[in-house]
């Protein structure tokens, strides 16, 4: 009987959970949440990652599954004479001598970084980039150093050696957030954008940076774009974090939806009844024939499979093309129109 399930809870898994079942679930949680990700949440992200830190390691998960969270973080219980007569975590707890300090960003980053460069990511792992001793997704600074495999001992960080952590720990960076305005033409094709950062550098020097951000054919408006190091200057001696937040603009003709693109086509009433041929411009560039040789209803649809935006995450693929007809109505009647109506319909 564990003493408490909160970090079973994080990962979604049972007390009784396999190393196996763990590592899927952080994969699974990690790849949802990742402040990078369309769906990411920072928090939710530093919780899963101290969970798997934890539960990951066994000596580790056996000090929470008997004494609890406070004991995993500091590394086992203090026996202090002085505070529960010696009894483990009894009235007092834990000695208050410990560096641990609170797990943040950096922590989860560096745990997230572990475990892709590891393989623990599968396939997924190919889109994730590194730096040369950096994090992924543009490469904070501060990595392992090489260290090989699995987690383990966490190499000159995180180990429970001498019966707590003695990483130190740095501030966590700040993200300063800017919205990126592109259109559907560059969300539909892909393409890459120079953006001039105006930052802050040493002593308060101003300072002028190019970033060149990639953008995916298929991206949707909320995708986060993450630069770590690359914003103003801290005290602490290291840059906060720039994420650019796409902004979809809107377009005159085309509306998203999802994977789909919905275009409202104009008719005139003639066209409505004897049908037209038309030729519409996506925005991809693709020249499309549309036609009709029937009378269209005024509020159908019609539905062009694979014509719609890329799917980024199913290259090859698309979505739908769906048309509404737009039929202009005509205001008022000649009567020589009425008599033609009347007689023909």
């Amino acid at each position: 009987m564990v003493k408490e399930t909160g970090l079973y809870d994080r990962l979604g898994v049972a007390p009784s959970a396999s190393d196996n079942e763990i590592k899927k679930a952080y994969r699974k949680m990690a790849l949802k949440y990742h402040p990078d990700k369309p769906t990411g949440d920072t928090e939710k992200f530093k919780e899963i990652s101290e969970a798997f830190d934890i539960l990951s390691d066994e000596k580790k998960r056996e000090v929470y599954d008997t004494y609890g969270l406070e004991a995993a973080r500091h590394g086992g219980p203090q026996f202090d004479p002085n505070m529960g007569g010696g009894r483990p975590g009894g009235s007092g707890g834990f000695s208050s001598g410990g560096s641990y300090g609170g797990f943040d960003f950096a922590d989860a980053s560096n745990i997230f970084e572990q475990f892709a460069r590891a393989g623990g990511m599968g396939d997924d792992g190919a889109s994730f980039h590194f730096s040369s001793g950096g994090s992924p997704f543009g490469g904070m600074g501060g990595g392992f150093g090489g260290m090989p495999g699995g987690f383990g001992g966490m190499g000159g960080g995180s180990g429970m050696g001498g019966g707590g952590f003695n990483r130190r720990r740095e501030p966590e960076p700040e993200i300063q957030q800017i919205q990126l305005p592109v259109s559907l033409e560059d969300l539909a094709k892909g393409t890459t954008k120079k953006m001039k950062l105006n930052r802050k550098g040493v002593n308060n020097s101003k300072e002028e940076k190019i970033i060149e951000i990639d953008i995916k054919p298929g991206w949707k408006e909320g995708t986060k774009i993450t630069f770590n190091n690359e914003g103003d200057w801290t005290p602490s001696g290291r840059r906060n974090t720039i994420q650019f937040i796409l902004k979809e603009k809107p377009h005159p003709y085309f509306k998203r939806d999802g994977n789909d693109l919905i275009y409202s086509l104009p008719l005139t009433f003639k066209e409505s009844l004897l049908g037209f041929d038309k030729i519409v411009e996506s925005v991809d560039g693709r020249r499309i024939p549309l036609s009709k040789t029937m009378p269209v209803q005024p509020d159908s649809v019609q539905t062009y499979p694979g014509l719609g935006m890329p799917i980024s995450k199913q290259p090859g693929t698309r979505g739908d093309l769906k048309v509404k007809y737009k039929i202009d109505y005509p205001l008022t009647l000649t009567p020589q129109q009425k008599e033609a109506i009347s007689q023909n319909f």
